[in-house]
């Protein structure tokens, strides 16, 4: 929607020609001008190929339209961001990356979504590393900060040290990749965790990833810096005595067995993240003793879901300008997602905010800006009590805008049913 008043036809000659070429020479002479005389400051892409949507699979570029312009809603709504869905027809890494590179100019940051593996690492640490803008790839990064936050309110309402818990990893993809290096930011030891994929438990004799460590170098640092038994086998083996259990693997019931986690430590905590059919049933995790059990589906307990990061991140970025999300930005969204789930009281049924407590967003906006005020990484300098109250008044303003749209009849509520 516009954001500027049009009164009459006269109101171009201010917003277009002849009146635009004002802005556009101020531009040239300071180009950092383009955040104050553009939507750059509020703008951000969504760069998918297609290659892994939801529980889809590889849809290719035109099928996943829908699913970016539903992310980019959720930036809208929730966060008060405007995102573009640029769907790319290439899976050629280079090309993909080169692409992003161009669309600098346009946009405050990027949210990859929806990228297969191996490639969605390439892709994003290459950017990160090469654009002066932030790139943040959400399958990754939003995951490993809403699985930090449930873990450590998990973890304290067990009652247990997080320097003495292991932990197992079932799956090795995109979002277990990031959840590992954050848990490692954060200070869990890597001889605390014991991984495993669709082929087996990671440890330094696994040849397949070996031969291809240059592809898959995450993979091979996971196994070379995890397991220090060196233990064998498949999930039930790597689950056997471990505290925890964080699943992003097949969306299938069963993929982890009931007995499976009866065999984990006393009071075990299980993430089965899988969309849309979790790798185990809450109930069934419950039955053999899972003493917390989260999924990503908003129909059971303690949802992991993206969406309770990645707007206020993106708030938070775009409003001190950024030029990357560091993992420190990223601690620190996740610490304030715990905290506000800890002071409306933490519980078995509770490690995590709710979808509908909107104050989450502008306090992990403010979080994140903080910190990357501290680290040197924001072009403006705010005050917490700044950052708090133009995140509270730009997200309202987005929800405000669509009940008047609504009102209006401007957009047509569904019908019931």
């Amino acid at each position: 929607m516009p954001k500027c008043p049009i009164r009459d036809l006269r109101d171009f000659a201010v917003w277009y020609t002849p009146g635009v070429a004002e802005p556009c020479k101020a531009i040239q002479r300071h180009p950092d001008l383009v955040y104050d005389y553009t939507n750059k400051a509020n703008s951000i892409a969504i760069v998918s190929d297609g290659s892994r949507v939801l529980g889809l699979g590889n849809i290719g570029p035109a099928a996943s339209l829908p699913v970016m312009e539903g992310k980019a809603l959720l930036f809208k709504y929730l966060g008060g961001v405007d995102a573009v869905p640029l769907c790319l027809a290439t899976e050629d890494p280079d090309e993909l990356i080169r692409t992003v590179r161009l669309l600098e100019p346009s946009f405050g940051a990027i949210n990859l979504e929806d990228i297969a593996q191996p490639n969605c690492f390439r892709i994003l640490d290459t950017l990160r590393a090469n654009m002066t803008i932030p790139v943040w790839h959400d399958d990754q990064q939003g995951t490993a900060i809403v699985t930090l936050a449930a873990l450590l309110n998990a973890i304290e309402v067990v009652g247990k040290a997080l320097a003495d818990i292991r932990i197992a990893l079932v799956g090795v993809g995109a979002a277990n990749v990031a959840v590992y290096r954050l848990l490692k930011a954060h200070g869990i030891e890597p001889a605390q965790i014991i991984a495993c994929d669709s082929q087996g438990i990671l440890h330094p004799g696994r040849r397949d990833i070996a031969d291809q460590r240059t592809r898959f170098a995450d993979k091979w640092r996971i196994c070379c810096e995890t397991n220090p038994e060196h233990a064998r086998g498949g999930i039930p083996e790597a689950l056997r005595g471990t505290d925890v259990c964080i699943a992003f693997s097949r969306s299938e019931p069963g993929v982890i067995q009931a007995d499976w986690v009866a065999a984990m430590a006393p009071d075990p905590i299980v993430f089965a993240c899988a969309n849309p059919v979790p790798e185990i049933w809450p109930w069934e995790a419950k039955q053999r003793g899972a003493r917390i059990v989260a999924t990503g589906r908003s129909d059971f307990p303690n949802q992991l879901n993206n969406a309770l990061a990645f707007p206020g991140v993106f708030r938070g970025v775009l409003d001190i300008r950024a030029r990357t999300i560091t993992d420190e930005m990223a601690l620190a969204a996740a610490y304030e997602l715990a905290c506000c789930a800890q002071e409306h009281g933490t519980s078995e049924e509770r490690i995590l905010p709710k979808m509908d407590e909107w104050e989450i967003h502008p306090r992990v906006a403010v979080a994140t800006a903080i910190r990357a005020q501290e680290q040197g990484v924001a072009r403006l300098s705010k005050t917490q009590d700044e950052l708090h109250t133009e995140a509270r008044r730009l997200i309202q303003a987005a929800r405000e805008a669509v009940q008047v749209l609504m009102r209006e009849k401007l957009i047509h509520e569904l019908p019931a049913g």
